[in-house]
């Protein structure tokens, strides 16, 4: 089953009332506006795309470990993911996908980092909960997902749900006070620093097929080999 198709079971699963979740239903209706409020907002639109040049970052991971753009840039092509915490389940199934596709990944040479605003305890606990072999770094007040354009920050109605009915404080999952996030996001970097392929969406419930990359990565492999 593809990423997608996971994601649209788990959607109608969850949005039915069913296991292990047993949402109640008033919690959809304040979740789907605030969706549509960010998709009419333009916001994925003002983000970087296929032909801008990633802005170069250092972030750390649970470990304390410093990441530096530029040092994974110089082993090969870097495949950035950005997603929304350990409490995502729609985030993930996502990273699950990622290390299901990671051994291909790595044969066309890329170097895959997914960033989170999460605080480091929690990174580790999406690497241990999601058996992930790739590193989880930590983006303190979505600093580096604002330079891709993708901090947004939740309305007051979803905070309010958030910490009230779902017990998940984003103050204190993400260690500071913002309420912001990143939109979920994946791009491929070249080793010169250029985006070839970005895939932005306001609706943190939809994710391309990991599959979407080989060809991408391919392309770049010809490329370099010419």
């Amino acid at each position: 089953m593809s990423l997608p198709e996971k994601l649209a079971a788990f959607r109608a699963n969850f949005e039915a009332g069913g296991p292990p979740w047993n949402a109640p239903a008033f919690i959809h209706e304040p979740m789907h506006r605030a969706t549509d409020e960010l998709i009419a907002s333009g916001a994925a639109n003002r983000a970087l795309r296929a032909g801008d040049r990633a802005p170069a970052f250092t972030l750390h991971d649970a470990d304390g470990r410093a990441w530096s753009s530029q040092e994974l840039l110089a082993r090969g092509p870097l495949v950035l993911t950005f997603y929304r915490g350990v409490w995502c389940p729609y985030c993930n199934l996502d990273l699950q996908a990622l290390q299901e596709a990671l051994p291909g990944l790595q044969a066309l040479g890329a170097q895959l980092v997914a960033v989170s605003p999460q605080t480091p305890s929690n990174s580790r606990k999406s690497a241990r909960d999601n058996k992930l072999a790739f590193p989880i770094l930590s983006d303190t007040g979505n600093a580096v997902a604002a330079a891709f354009g993708l901090r947004f920050e939740l309305p007051g109605y979803q905070q309010d749900l958030y910490r009230d009915v779902f017990r998940n404080d984003l103050a204190v999952v993400n260690g500071e006070p913002s309420w912001t996030l990143p939109m979920p996001a994946r791009y491929v970097i070249a080793r010169d620093g250029t985006i070839v392929y970005a895939e932005v969406n306001p609706d943190y419930t939809q994710r391309p097929d990991p599959s979407e990359l080989l060809p991408v990565l391919e392309r770049l492999r010809a490329t370099a080999g010419a």
